[in-house]
């Protein structure tokens, strides 16, 4: 069995010495987006853009930036692709394998910047992968389209504070008088 990961849909090596200058841009084309859409269970990816900066830091990269995309994702209750838009802050570090601490036991100072580190080896890594990985956690799993309601009224959920049925109705009268 072999613990090699499926290759990425937004693959962008970057080579460790030198160190790209200037902000590297990251722009999904139509095959890639729909690879993403695939992986994440979109509807679709209608665009998708990183700028990213990249920093040399004692051990490590710095890479900060900031990914805006546009997709069609499914509403958590009725099912219903929906468009959400996406605007989020890129903060990781590139860390060379053997670099992070062997084991979780091991005592670490946290600092104010952390950001999530991410293990390479070699004179490469894989910046559009960590691009892909931030969207896939920028999704709301939850999101509700503007449907939601009427679906779960649809299926007869009520929701918190309301209540459906002759009981209800005749509570309801209740009150009134």
């Amino acid at each position: 069995m072999s613990d090699a990961l499926p290759p990425s849909e937004l693959t962008r090596m970057i080579r460790v010495r030198p160190l790209a200058g200037g902000p590297v841009v990251i722009e999904a084309s139509p095959e890639e987006r729909a690879a993403l859409a695939l992986r994440f269970g979109l509807g679709a990816v209608e665009a998708l853009r990183a700028e990213v900066s990249l920093e040399q830091r004692p051990r490590a990269i710095r890479a900060t930036g900031r990914l805006r995309a546009a997709i069609q994702q499914p509403c958590a209750i009725s099912g219903e692709d929906f468009p959400v838009t996406i605007d989020e802050p890129i903060d990781l570090r590139f860390v060379e394998a053997g670099q992070l601490p062997a084991t979780e036991a091991e005592e670490i100072e946290l600092e104010a910047d952390d950001c999530d580190e991410i293990e390479f080896s070699g004179e490469m890594f894989d910046l559009g992968e960590a691009v892909a990985q931030t969207l896939g956690l920028a999704i709301d799993p939850y999101a509700e389209g503007p449907n939601a309601d009427a679906a779960r009224k649809a299926a007869g959920i009520v929701q918190e504070g309301e209540q459906f049925g002759p009981l209800a109705d005749l509570l309801a009268g209740l009150k009134k008088d």
